[in-house]
């Protein structure tokens, strides 16, 4: 599972470790971490169409859940909820991930909670978009 937290700029790629004697998934550890890290990479070539920078470093994925299947289930948000490409770039988020080598049925929810705000961006992002 993947998390981007509300405490950093820059969003999480890591991996959470399991509990103590807890197995966090059936899969091999290098086959989880190369998975996240090409789902990454995957939302990183989605861009909404209005502002010139990756969904990813905007701060748009909440969460990225691997399940011992290699179905994927991805929570994100949009900018505003009246986004003009609302509809699309949830279709555009599960057609980048469906096209990771391994990965099974790819889920794309869109919370509102919390809001997106500016805070949650990149330093990429960041200079992109000229927000110093």
């Amino acid at each position: 599972m993947t998390d981007q937290t509300d405490d950093t700029n820059k969003p999480a790629t890591d991996v959470p470790a399991a509990p103590a004697g807890e197995s966090k998934s059936a899969l091999p550890e290098g086959e989880l971490t190369r998975l996240t890290d090409e789902i990454v990479a995957a939302l990183k070539t989605v861009y909404d169409p209005e502002i010139p920078a990756d969904i990813y470093e905007l701060g748009l994925i909440y969460k990225i859940d691997i399940e011992d299947d290699r179905a994927v289930k991805i929570d994100m948000s949009l900018t505003t909820p009246n986004c003009p490409s609302a509809q699309e770039l949830p279709i555009m988020v599960q057609n980048a991930v469906s096209s990771v080598p391994g990965v099974g049925k790819v889920d794309v929810a869109v919370v509102w909670d919390p809001p997106w705000d500016q805070s949650r961006m990149s330093d990429e992002a960041r200079l992109v978009l000229n927000m110093w």
